[in-house]
């Protein structure tokens, strides 16, 4: 993930990475090249700050257990020993339920498929599940597989009520239906 906010004078750039020392190198040179990259095209006035941050916990981050099933299957691995392993570290990690779902020329078949793997809990129609939800495709040398994660983290409570009908007093919500005048008319 890449946050980028902008004032008048400086621009400030901060990547979240599983793996930061990959992203920025042994002695920072990648960093420099991207910030002198990024000095060339703004006027002299701005100044560029990069930031590379850790993510917490990238077991339980959908993007990063998709990226690595798609690292994994592009190195020719079996599909359904990395999905497992995926949906058991992130069991381990504190997730509450992880769902993959994978489709694709699966082992390079003549006919594309789809298969889906599950673990605990995933409420997709519950408003307080906290989910985190990833698309990856994996550039194999038989084709594209699609990989989507789901993995919900725990459920948020406190949050402000998504229900349109809030703020409406109990008659003013039962009533403007389309027969909302005839009740009494019905019932004689």
């Amino acid at each position: 993930r890449v946050n980028i906010s902008r004032q008048v004078d400086r621009i400030e750039i901060e990547f979240f990475t599983a793996r930061p020392r990959a992203l920025v190198g042994a002695k920072g040179e990648a960093l420099v090249k991207v910030r002198e990259a990024l000095k060339a095209k703004l006027p002299a006035h701005r100044s560029v700050a990069l930031y590379v941050t850790k993510t917490v916990q990238p077991e339980v981050d959908a993007v990063c257990i998709a990226e690595n099933i798609a690292m994994q299957l592009e190195k020719r691995a079996p599909f359904r020993r990395t999905i497992r392993q995926a949906l058991r570290s992130a069991q381990k990690a504190g997730a509450v339920g992880i769902k993959v779902q994978i489709a694709g020329r699966l082992n390079g078949a003549e006919m594309a498929r789809n298969e889906h793997y599950k673990d605990g809990r995933i409420p997709l129609s519950t408003f307080r599940a906290d989910i985190d939800y990833a698309l990856v495709e994996a550039h194999t040398t038989y084709g594209r597989l699609g990989i989507k994660v789901w993995i919900m983290k725990g459920e948020v409570y406190g949050k402000r009520e998504l229900s349109p009908l809030v703020g409406l007093s109990k008659k003013q919500g039962k009533s403007g239906g389309r027969n909302a005048g005839n009740k009494s008319r019905r019932r004689k």
